[in-house]
């Protein structure tokens, strides 16, 4: 990290708006740093698409003090959290599983404090707006060289525990993680775990999907395997390996949570046909 220029970064769910506060207050305590607004456009709550936007983003970005923040659990018992990253990168938000999976892409967790000490927060701290009271502040400080073990205790992490792919029966079984900005769901699983379940599948393999709808009636759908989304026509939908390495169920030009109904959890059952 840079001693005349700190880099720090915020990915939120807030919006524009909110999301420029907390940049306002990490430029107010250190306005020498460089603050990029990863993302203000996380779904909501989805503390699972955070989390993956951050493992597969953080990589490309300078090291630095990274503030992760989907918190639906703002003001309840849960902590605030700062971690050290095996590169050097410093990660700020709520111990709710969203951080830990870029922690292991920058590194692995090489430790870990609750951010408890007042001194690192805004005087006064709302119930519902710690991104601003909170972890803003403690970026701050981080990214002006205070030290992590200042700002509280050591702790444990809560950990993401989405269902791994299993192979059963020649078939792959996974469930959707989120659905990205355009529709497209994002699976559990790899190119790996296809490989595994179903052979070393060539780009224009038909495949059958079967799942449950919301209303408990199976439903089923052919999708080819295919590099990219321009290898089907528009409105057609497919099956391909997004630029994290994850399997990924997608309508060209369209949107496959609206096509067929699915969304975040949802289980999923991948054949040849």
């Amino acid at each position: 990290m840079s001693a005349s220029r700190p880099f720090v970064s915020l990915a939120t769910d807030f919006g524009a708006a909110y999301s420029a506060i907390c940049a306002g207050v990490v430029y107010s305590i250190t306005p020498d740093a460089n603050v990029l607004v990863l993302s203000d456009e996380i779904t909501p709550y989805a503390i699972v698409e955070g989390a993956m936007l951050l493992e597969q983003a953080l990589p490309y970005l300078p090291v630095g003090v990274h503030v992760g923040i989907v918190d639906p659990g703002v003001g309840t018992r849960r902590y605030p959290v700062g971690i050290a990253t095996g590169r050097g990168d410093l990660l700020v938000g709520p111990d709710n599983g969203l951080l830990v999976p870029a922690a292991e892409a920058l590194g692995g967790v090489v430790r870990a404090h609750r951010l408890e000490n007042p001194a690192y927060r805004l005087p006064e701290v709302s119930t519902s707006f710690h991104g601003r009271d909170v972890f803003s502040p403690a970026a701050a400080h981080l990214a002006s060289g205070v030290d992590l073990a200042e700002f509280g205790p050591a702790t444990d992490l809560i950990r993401l525990d989405p269902p791994p792919a299993a192979v059963r029966d020649g078939a792959l079984e996974t469930t959707v993680l989120y659905a990205d900005q355009f529709g497209s769901l994002i699976l559990a699983a790899g190119r790996d775990d296809l490989t595994a379940a179903l052979g070393d599948l060539p780009f224009g393999t038909a495949l059958e999907l079967a799942w449950t709808g919301p209303d408990g009636i199976p439903r089923t759908a052919r999708a080819p395997f295919e590099e990219t989304f321009g290898r089907v026509a528009k409105d057609e939908p497919l099956l391909w390996i997004d630029s994290s390495g994850r399997l990924g169920l997608a309508v060209n030009q369209g949107s496959a949570a609206a096509r067929f109904g699915l969304g975040g959890s949802a289980a999923l059952t991948i054949r040849s046909i």
